[in-house]
């Protein structure tokens, strides 16, 4: 299995990836419980490259809304990222695929499964 750092660094817009992370939540009798929670979508920006201040924007439809999520790539919390799929796209920014009319789907290359 691959570093998290490396991962990291491999990581472009276009790529479908599952985000791992950690949860603290409270139950009914106010014990707090740990648990980890995936978030599966794809890559629309990575910004300031793998620095200390680096963020990706992963964005996902969930029954027919839109919803994304901005992670700081060195946030404690994340436990791992594993890369689903990857697609051949010529922007480093895919803010286009939060266009309401935009039915096409990006061409996909083959992961190598690690």
């Amino acid at each position: 299995m691959q570093d998290l750092k490396e991962v990291i660094k491999e990581l472009k817009p276009g790529m479908t990836i599952r985000v791992y992370q950690k949860i603290k939540e409270l139950n009914t009798k106010g014990e707090e419980k740990e648990r980890v929670q995936y978030f599966e979508g794809i890559i629309i920006a990575k910004k300031h490259g793998s620095e200390a201040g680096g963020t990706i924007t992963v964005r996902k439809v969930s029954d027919g809304i839109g919803v994304e999520k901005i992670f700081p790539l060195n946030l404690p919390t994340i436990t791992k990222i594993e890369i689903k799929k990857e697609a051949t796209v010529r922007r480093a920014k895919l803010s286009f695929l939060k266009k309401k009319g935009y039915k096409r789907k990006l061409k996909e290359r083959v992961v190598k499964k690690s």
